[in-house]
């Protein structure tokens, strides 16, 4: 049996890029973009939290969040993250993408907006209920993971799909840096209006409202770009194999799919119990491992290592960003001008280091493919960060500081030019149909788990500052990558390919995953919409 049996895939696979492909990847796109900006700009404004609420007058200097307040701040959204990827993860395959893709940006805009709303007596209270919406905002984010990959691997055709997934992704890199941009705006608007030299002597709340204003601003316009795009996320039909291959309904996935490709397409109805038979196999089971399970650990371990690593590279920053010029290293400068150092240097960096990565990828994943990428990615990572390691007293000093800020950048670079981006992409093609989301909400959830571990156990570690420890990490680190690197042995190659021969679910055994690719056939109209 091959894809051709059902007249929907073929057409969902020879398909030429059209309208409704755009407009798929700006409704994902734009949700990562919600993902990345609430994520991250809490990181602007964390310091400003300190000066608020935990100014000491005894000491007349700058309050500072307690590390344990801190990372629980800042971590929350990581764990939420987490939970919520493998929930709608598995509500995806259970449900519907389109059902649940709704509920994911409804969850988005409440809690970025209740996030700026965390008031309350003291600030224990003010900050406990900032991390009650936050776990809650990266829960609905956690949705956004499985289900924005799935639905545009389900959306694509095969000779593109690498790319339209890989640009869903780098609205990631577009999100991060409106995170610094937005904050470091505001900050700007906010000196210029009320100006002078504040939250020294005083204690800030009595003094200066407005600076607890802006960071509850920063945080709720998150919810913005969640609410542009809910009315077109609605709008979306189930994606055809969902509608044809889950539940069952060729017709309506044939009626769906020919009104946005604007072609009519047969639907096949009788062939479906072929498909359903060879593929009713659960998740926990031996044939599932038979035939996915050395997949599933692949996806999972790469993202879990690359993860550690990604969410530990700021070790260097705290000698970077002052030696650059990027922040002061006065630490009783102004606290509106230490939110506008820290923003414009997270601006800078994704600017120049991690945006340009994500869209390499988008450029060259279908030439050079998802494997090679990432094997290089890794590698070229875990060769910066040793000699980041090695030499870090070194770099750090004042006369190398270009050489240090270089190695830096092209770490992150490298980073998404390579398995921040092929580790998104993958488990949303290798697997079936019907356990697609669950199988890329586990990846992906085991990724945030190495998150934590780099945000909570390896910057725990170097707390101190003692260049002996940051030495050491960016070692542990750059082994790390090494691990990923030799991981992504258990992967294989996609492009070219239809879902459901990468997957095996068109009749093929196990051992035809590892076919080299073929190249598929164009085909369809160029004025394709939702309708």
């Amino acid at each position: 049996m091959s894809t051709s049996n059902l007249a929907v895939l073929n057409a969902l696979d020879n398909a030429r890029t059209q309208w409704y492909h755009i407009t798929a990847i700006v409704i994902a796109g734009m949700g990562f973009f919600t993902d990345a900006y609430d994520l991250f700009c809490i990181s602007t404004v964390s310091k400003l939290l300190g000066r608020l609420y935990y100014y000491n007058p005894s000491t007349h200097k700058p309050g500072k969040l307690p590390q344990n307040v801190n990372n629980f701040v800042v971590g929350v959204a990581l764990v939420g993250t987490l939970t919520g990827q493998l929930v709608f993860g598995w509500l995806g395959d259970k449900l519907g993408r389109k059902k649940v893709y709704g509920i994911t940006l409804i969850v988005m805009v409440i809690c970025a907006i209740c996030s700026g709303l965390s008031f309350g007596s003291s600030a224990k209270s003010v900050i406990t209920t900032l991390c009650f919406f936050r776990f809650w905002l990266g829960f609905g984010i956690g949705g956004d993971y499985p289900l924005s990959a799935t639905i545009m691997s389900e959306y694509a055709n095969k000779k593109t799909r690498g790319a339209f997934i890989a640009a869903v992704f780098a609205m990631q890199g577009v999100g991060i840096i409106f995170a610094g941009l937005v904050s470091m705006t505001l900050s700007k608007l906010f000196l210029l209006k009320f100006g002078g030299p504040i939250f020294r002597d005083e204690p800030v709340l009595s003094t200066q409202p407005e600076a607890d204003f802006m960071w509850r601003i920063v945080l709720m316009l998150g919810a913005l770009p969640a609410i542009l795009t809910f009315y077109w996320r609605m709008k979306m039909p189930e994606t055809g194999r969902y509608t044809a291959l889950i539940d069952g309904n060729a017709k309506q996935a044939a009626s769906d799919m020919g009104r946005v490709l604007d072609i009519e397409i047969q639907a096949d109805q009788d062939k479906l119990a072929q498909f359903k038979a060879a593929n009713s196999y659960p998740l926990l089971s031996q044939e599932f491992f038979r035939r996915h399970g050395r997949h599933l650990i692949g996806t999972a371990t790469t993202w879990f290592l690359l993860d550690i690593a990604f969410y530990s590279q700021n070790l260097a920053q705290k000698d970077i960003f002052p030696t650059m010029g990027l922040v002061s290293k006065d630490v009783d400068v102004n606290a509106l001008e230490e939110v506008f150092e820290t923003s414009k240097a997270m601006f800078i960096v994704a600017l120049f280091g991690t945006f340009p990565g994500y869209w390499f990828t988008v450029l060259f994943i279908e030439s050079i493919g998802r494997y090679y990428i990432q094997l290089v990615g890794f590698f070229m990572m875990s060769v910066f960060m040793l000699i980041m390691g090695l030499k870090y007293e070194y770099l750090k000093e004042t006369e190398h500081r270009y050489i240090f800020a270089v190695l830096y950048g092209l770490t992150f670079f490298f980073a998404n030019f390579g398995p921040n981006s092929t580790t998104f992409v993958l488990p949303a093609e290798l697997f079936p149909t019907r356990l697609r989301s669950t199988c890329h909400a586990i990846s992906a959830a085991s990724g945030k788990a190495g998150a934590m571990v780099g945000a909570f156990g390896v910057q725990s570690y170097t707390l101190s500052g003692k260049p002996s420890k940051i030495r050491r990490a960016m070692m542990v680190l750059a082994f790390t990558n090494m691990l990923g690197f030799f991981c992504t042995f258990l992967v294989t190659e996609t492009k070219g390919r239809s879902l459901e021969e990468i997957s095996g679910e068109d009749g093929g055994q196990s051992e035809m995953t590892e076919r080299p690719p073929r190249e598929g056939a164009a085909g369809g109209r160029l004025d394709g919409a939702w309708e």
